[in-house]
């Protein structure tokens, strides 16, 4: 598996992908997550491919298929009255194809994210997990991940 920015012609893969985990949040969700629908336009993610406060990287195959993907965002919070400038690399999604799991594609992106994060000078890197997703809760526990705020909510 190659890990690399994510290129245009990669919008398949990675349109697959986004389906899979609206449809885990969805049925995990239906309160919050709507079906059947997508994240992105095409021309949004076509601008966020190309948006390097927003990477995007992808583990592809021999074939170039994409086996999963990482939108990362870089935040800054310059001036503000509470916290420190620190820059940060936000993992906004991860995903591993469904037919690729355990196959170590999640860990390998991880990795990458994390590499790629202290050599563009990052103090850390944070992400959010849906509570519905026990899965991916493991996966970054195991990864080393541990919390940083918890949110909560009551259902009126």
């Amino acid at each position: 598996m190659i890990i690399r920015r994510a290129k245009q012609e990669d919008k398949p893969g990675i349109l697959s992908l986004l389906s899979q985990v609206l449809t885990l949040h969805h049925e995990g969700r239906p309160d919050l997550f709507k079906g059947g629908v997508r994240k992105y336009t095409d021309e949004e993610l076509v601008a966020l491919i190309e948006d390097d406060k927003r990477p995007i990287f992808v583990g592809v195959n021999e074939e170039n298929e994409v086996l999963g993907y990482a939108f990362c965002v870089f935040i800054r919070h310059e001036n503000n009255n509470i916290l420190t400038d620190i820059l940060t690399l936000y993992i906004d999604d991860l995903c591993v194809d469904e037919k690729c799991r355990g196959q170590h594609v999640g860990k390998a992106l991880y990795e990458y994210v994390l590499a790629f994060a202290k050599e563009s000078g990052c103090y850390n890197v944070t992400l959010n997990v849906w509570e519905l997703n026990g899965g991916a809760k493991k996966f970054y526990e195991a990864c080393g991940m541990k919390p940083q705020k918890i949110g909560m909510e009551k259902i009126l």
